[in-house]
């Protein structure tokens, strides 16, 4: 009887383990030679493919037609051209800017207006931390405001929703487009990510004593509207990787016609002087590829033909001066298939 019970407790105490091909590292696996022929044949394959790919993409990116338009310095008056933080700061100066742009090639419906701003880091950690999404996503949590100082609380003690900086901080630029032929109204509809409406904000989450402070230039929501149909504040916080972006303003959804002119009406609201910014409207049409983006392509093309060069200089190097191959026989897996490395 002692005897069984030594032996269950070395068993027990035994941290072998347990013997299958996966701990063993038996499991079946392909094992290739990599022989001249297969990495010639698979350089050229990766150039054959990657070559037509890139010349398809930049096409793509190059019929893609792109108007930008900076603005921040032609709609700074003359009278403040040495000192704009007075202008855009000020409550009497008139923040409306008129110019006139026409339109160089025809471009098809939709066209996506977009707003760029440089120099604009919404990738701070303060600043992406600055937000409580409990609060954007259930009225019975409008008084979380964690993470949101110092845009948390009103000097009477109530919350602020939406709050935090991300919010504050919101892009309040407007941009209005008038021409003589056609009637060139903004959608602001379905700009925004679906999941980030559907998830994030709610449907019964109103804004509350947001912007009451004495700001000026500040953004503004509409008290009567749930979050998630803000989209304008949906797109705003969903921040930006890098320190130069583009977030989506709207769409004119009426084609525009080779040497139109339109008259487009700026309100210069958001403050950008304060850091060195710059701020610029942006017209783009889109293609099956998306927007313009010529990397994509050009990384393709460089891919695939540095993979026909090497081809080729393998080629040369095989027929100049040929190694000989060892023989396979002697691969520890085919001397012992199946079996352990030792």
């Amino acid at each position: 009887m002692a005897d069984e019970n030594d032996d269950t407790t070395s068993h027990r105490s035994s941290k072998k383990p347990i013997y299958t091909e996966f701990s063993q590292q038996e499991l079946p696996e392909w094992k290739p030679i990599l022989t001249p022929g297969w990495v010639i044949t698979t350089l050229f394959a990766v150039g054959v493919i990657f070559i037509p790919i890139g010349l398809a993409t930049v096409f793509s990116s190059e019929s893609v037609e792109e108007i930008v338009i900076q603005y921040d310095e032609s709609c700074l008056p003359s009278s403040h051209a040495n000192d704009a933080m007075a202008y855009i700061q000020s409550h009497t100066t008139n923040k409306t800017c008129v110019t006139k742009w026409t339109v160089e090639h025809r471009m098809e419906a939709p066209v996506y207006i977009y707003y760029q701003l440089d120099n604009y880091y919404q990738n701070h950690r303060r600043y992406m931390k600055s937000r409580n999404d409990k609060q954007l996503w259930s009225k019975a949590e409008e008084g979380e405001t964690l993470n949101c100082y110092p845009e948390d609380m009103t000097k009477e003690k109530q919350p602020i929703v939406p709050c935090g900086l991300i919010a504050w901080s919101i892009f309040n630029d407007t941009y209005k487009f008038v021409s003589k032929n056609k009637n060139l109204t903004v959608n602001r509809e379905d700009i925004a990510w679906g999941s980030d409406r559907r998830f994030r904000f709610g449907s019964d989450v109103y804004p509350k004593n947001f912007q009451r402070r004495d700001l000026i230039g500040g953004g503004h929501l509409n008290e009567s509207l749930p979050l998630r149909q803000q989209e304008d504040l949906i797109v705003w916080m969903r921040t930006a990787a890098l320190p130069t972006f583009r977030k989506l303003y709207g769409k004119i959804e009426v084609d525009l016609e080779a040497k139109d002119e339109i008259e487009i009406v700026i309100e210069n609201n958001y403050n950008t002087y304060m850091f060195g910014g710059t701020k610029k409207l942006v017209l783009s049409t889109t293609t099956l590829m998306g927007g313009r983006n010529p990397f994509v392509g050009t990384a393709y093309l460089f891919i695939g033909s540095l993979s026909l060069f090497f081809t080729i200089a393998f080629i040369l190097l095989y027929v100049i001066k040929p190694r000989p191959l060892g023989d396979p026989s002697y691969l520890s897996w085919n001397k012992n298939p199946g079996g352990m490395i030792k």
